[in-house]
């Protein structure tokens, strides 16, 4: 029997496997790059790797995905761990009579525009959506706009959201195209910057939420959730808004943790999320917590593996669990995540685009306290043309402690000692 996977992310691959393996099944990875998988496939276990089959196809394809699937020997179920293939992963597994989420409400969580209006009408959110217009003369380019249009959209923003706001892509992902807007210098210059954008769905605008930024992991059956904990997240300074560094799971005293299980259990319900993982983003302002986004998947970078280690079992046997279309034991299971050790993690970024030649410091981490271990993001290289959102990231240090704030202190210190080399355009 096989479970397969469309893509996956970046980290906890390996995890995967081996939950599939110890549920009896092997895993098939539909991929179209398997050197984003690089750092992962050199670090499979035996049971991990006697437990995978690889195929590749082009992801983007889903008629080339949905034939790779049907030659899948006794496939039983689709996992889709990621944002990008959300969408049509419920799509195939709905046409293959997979287990598998609704479609519908797949697209709706895609939509961040959508998520945030239907949260504002059920009273879950202070803010509203605006999807900013598209210049009637290029319609088919929902990020174009005439100097005309742009100030038609900015006298728009101002009225209907106010300042500060956020400016954002309604389905995007890394943070990519999101433009934290305080003055009226900064929203034209955003929508000047937008309509050179490719955009995955529309631009749109909300409030800008102060405070700071943590996720809620949880897990769901059946419209049943579970607060796994929650992630602490260190963004950048503005106006850049990449992610810097997180720890798991963040001490909240425990009326304060209960009031955070109750309100993200009433947003996943209201938007439609009842089974399956979900990487909720929230900003904890003075009147409580505001939803930036929900992703309905484990956490991208380190917190799948932040999990495991804080609850001391594979949480991606749950993974598997829903994917057979079964109640995952995870969510009935009495761990709770201060039973094992708490995490840090600092992604580590150039300060400057070019080409990545290596890194120093690496030699260096086995000093620091915390068992810090290296997990790179790139190769020497590659390119780095993004330096305001993950794209830019080059790797992440991870370290352990008894608690999220000395684990993160130690990731910082670990992770001050590695310095990427980037080689500009002009040198060499």
């Amino acid at each position: 029997m096989t479970i397969a996977a469309l893509e996956a992310l970046t980290f906890g691959l390996g995890r995967l496997a081996e939950a599939a393996g110890g549920a009896g099944h092997r895993l098939c990875l539909l991929t179209g790059d398997r050197a984003v998988y690089r750092h992962e496939l050199a670090h499979l276990t035996p049971e991990a790797l006697a437990a995978l089959d690889i195929v590749d196809v082009d992801t983007f394809d889903e008629s080339a995905c949905a034939a790779a699937l049907a030659a899948v020997p006794d496939l039983r179920g689709l996992v889709n761990s990621t944002d990008t293939w959300s969408v049509p992963g419920a799509d195939l597994a709905a046409k293959l009579g997979l287990p598998g989420p609704d479609p519908a409400a797949v697209r709706l969580l895609r939509d961040k525009s959508r998520v945030r209006t239907l949260l504002h009408e059920r009273g879950l959110s202070r803010g509203r959506a605006l999807t900013v217009p598209a210049d009637p003369a290029d319609p088919s380019n929902p990020a174009h706009a005439s100097a005309a249009s742009t100030a038609t959209a900015a006298t728009e923003i101002l009225r209907e959201i106010g300042l500060p706001a956020v400016l954002k892509d309604s389905a995007g992902t890394s943070s990519r195209n999101v433009w934290p807007v305080r003055n009226e210098q900064q929203l034209h210059a955003a929508l000047g910057e937008a309509a050179q954008r490719a955009f995955a769905g529309r631009l749109f605008a909300e409030p800008f939420f102060s405070g700071p930024v943590y996720s809620a992991e949880t897990l769901s059956w059946e419209g049943e959730t579970r607060l796994l904990g929650v992630l602490s997240r260190q963004m950048s300074p503005e106006p850049s808004v990449r992610e810097e560094a997180a720890a798991f799971p963040v001490a909240f005293p425990a009326p304060e943790l209960g009031l955070l299980q109750d309100w993200v259990g009433r947003v996943l319900a209201t938007a439609g999320h009842d089974t399956g993982f979900a990487h909720v983003e929230f900003v904890l302002t003075t009147e409580g917590p505001e939803l930036v986004e929900i992703n309905r998947r484990i956490g991208g970078a380190l917190v799948g593996e932040a999990l495991c280690r804080a609850l001391g079992t594979n949480v991606y046997e749950a993974m598997v669990d829903t994917a057979l279309g079964r109640r995952p034991a995870l969510l009935d299971s009495p761990v709770d995540a201060s039973s094992g050790p708490a995490t840090g993690f600092v992604l580590v970024y150039p300060d400057r685009r070019g080409t990545l030649t290596g890194w120093t410091g690496l030699d260096t981490l086995s000093a620091f306290p915390g068992s810090p271990e290296w997990c790179p993001t790139a190769v020497p290289g590659r390119r780095v043309e993004h330096l305001d959102d993950q794209r830019g990231c080059t790797g992440i240090v991870l370290a352990e402690a008894a608690t999220a704030e000395l684990a993160l202190h130690r990731a910082l210190s670990a992770a001050g000692s590695v310095r990427p080399f980037v080689a500009a355009d002009d040198e060499g």
